[in-house]
């Protein structure tokens, strides 16, 4: 099998060739860009598994950047900020990044994240002993095309939104608290997961529901968690 591709955007060239080293230790492939236009000019020339995105960079900074992919794209994105502030990670979530990670960073937890990614990403819809498709009432996941379809039409969702979305669904009508959601999609125990969750399922409510504030698939059971309407 050919090595995975991770594309490591960073202004900052002692950045990207600190994670390129970490990265092809584990047998990565890296190719690098500088700002969110040469990032882009890469992705429609070359096949990415995962990409590395700073926010603050010139040209097209990595909001910006993560926008413009998600248009097309639902590769992983792990975005990096220098700030310790929650603004810029969930400005990141919102607009399509799947996880996060603050500077300064351990490599090793990043190299984990990467790995972590890249597992999610290539085995989506890879649970044993379950049905290939579910029918919620014309919301239909095809686990085996890895799609999600609203009365026919596509609808695009980001890993980590499948991810929510298919655990959801094959368990429809159980409630799941956030912190369960949290460590069954992320794999992580679930501290202060709250923001981070909710913005996945109102992003997953935008693309499913007709009317994401009187939702008729993804509910909220107040004060215990989300549940997919059977």
């Amino acid at each position: 099998m050919d090595p995975y591709k991770v594309l490591v955007v960073d202004d900052e060239k002692e950045i990207r060739d600190g994670i390129e080293i970490y990265l092809k230790n584990e047998g990565v492939k890296v190719l690098k860009a500088q700002d969110g236009v040469e990032a882009l000019e890469i992705l429609n020339e070359y096949p990415i598994h995962l990409i590395i995105l700073d926010v603050m960079m010139p040209k097209l900074d990595g909001i910006a950047a993560t926008y413009k992919i998600r248009e097309q794209k639902n590769i992983p994105i792990i975005i990096l900020s220098a700030k310790s502030e929650d603004t810029d990670k969930i400005l990141g979530l919102q607009v399509g990044a799947d996880d996060y990670v603050t500077k300064p960073f351990n490599p090793m937890e990043l190299v984990a994240r990467v790995k972590s990614q890249l597992r999610r990403y290539v085995s989506l819809g890879t649970y044993e002993g379950i049905k290939k498709v579910i029918d919620l009432n014309g919301l239909i996941l095809d686990q085996s095309a890895k799609e999600v379809t609203v009365h026919g039409e596509p609808v695009k969702l980001t890993p980590i939104e499948y991810k929510i979305a298919e655990l959801l669904m094959m368990n429809a009508g159980r409630v799941f608290s956030i912190d369960e959601i949290y460590e069954r999609v992320w794999k992580e125990p679930g501290y202060n997961a709250e923001n981070t969750v909710a913005v996945h399922i109102r992003k997953i409510r935008e693309k499913i529901e007709i009317d994401p504030k009187n939702p008729r698939y993804l509910k909220v059971v107040w004060g215990i968690g989300y549940k997919m309407e059977k």
